[in-house]
């Protein structure tokens, strides 16, 4: 099965680590983030992988063929030129996929979610696109009805709301955990440019089925700041997981 690893972003939110190497190669106890999202997602069945470079694109390129080395099987879509977000860089990379339903992952989240239980939900539902949620605090959130279908977003900090359905009354608040699962035809749906998947989904969500797979249950980490990127060290290298790896 095939998966798009989003590892292309600038991590500025990391500082200091990120003007000399991309995000993507941040150090997990003597492994980098994109050797540990790759390794998660093949032990899912996710053994065709795309990787999206711009940021230190000749480091990212040499991690990748080490990886391939390692007996990885990656692409690269190179977008050294200018930085597309989520949904331009999916855009972009289109020609990589085939016509079943693919994971796309951001390389920075660190969860046990069942990504094999998601794809199955997702194949049952026919949804244009199933996104892993989890109820926790966080200013940007996406609104559910009771069935689980995305019906919107809300920004706690700017009161800013989009909402798809005549009320948000029956609605709840899940933040998105950055991993996905879509249908391949989504790209009859999308255009080139620079623009993220959630403001596509918003766009969509009206007259499209986009769901949502909870996952409330073990561990989720968004290592973009040294504080997570700590906690994960610490989560990983403890007694329950041992190494890494």
């Amino acid at each position: 099965m095939k998966a798009m690893i989003f590892a292309a972003g600038l991590g500025t939110r990391l500082g200091e680590l990120t003007r000399t190497k991309p995000k993507a190669l941040a150090d997990i106890n003597g492994r980098t983030m994109l050797e540990l999202t790759a390794e998660k997602l093949v032990r899912a069945g996710f053994d065709d992988l795309l990787v999206n470079i711009h940021h230190h694109p000749e480091q990212m390129l040499d991690e990748i063929e080490r990886l391939r080395t390692a007996g990885y099987r990656i692409t690269v879509s190179d977008e050294r030129d200018e930085l597309l977000d989520t949904a331009g860089g999916l855009f972009k990379a289109r020609g990589f996929f085939d016509e079943k339903p693919f994971l796309a992952h951001n390389v920075d989240e660190f969860t046990d979610l069942d990504l094999e239980g998601m794809y199955g939900r997702h194949l049952e539902t026919g949804a244009l696109a199933t996104l892993a949620v989890r109820h926790r605090p966080g200013n940007r959130m996406l609104l559910v009805d009771p069935s689980g279908r995305m019906r919107g977003w809300r920004n706690n900090a700017t009161k800013e709301q989009i909402i798809t359905v005549e009320s948000s009354r029956k609605l709840e608040e899940v933040g998105f955990s950055g991993i996905q699962v879509l249908s391949p035809s989504i790209f009859n749906l999308m255009q080139e440019g620079i623009y993220s998947l959630t403001s596509l989904y918003l766009m969509l969500a009206k007259e499209h089925l986009v769901m949502t797979y909870l996952h409330d249950y073990g561990y989720w980490f968004d290592c973009g700041t040294p504080r997570n990127l700590d906690s994960i060290r610490a989560h990983l290298g403890g007694p329950d997981h041992g190494s890494a790896g």
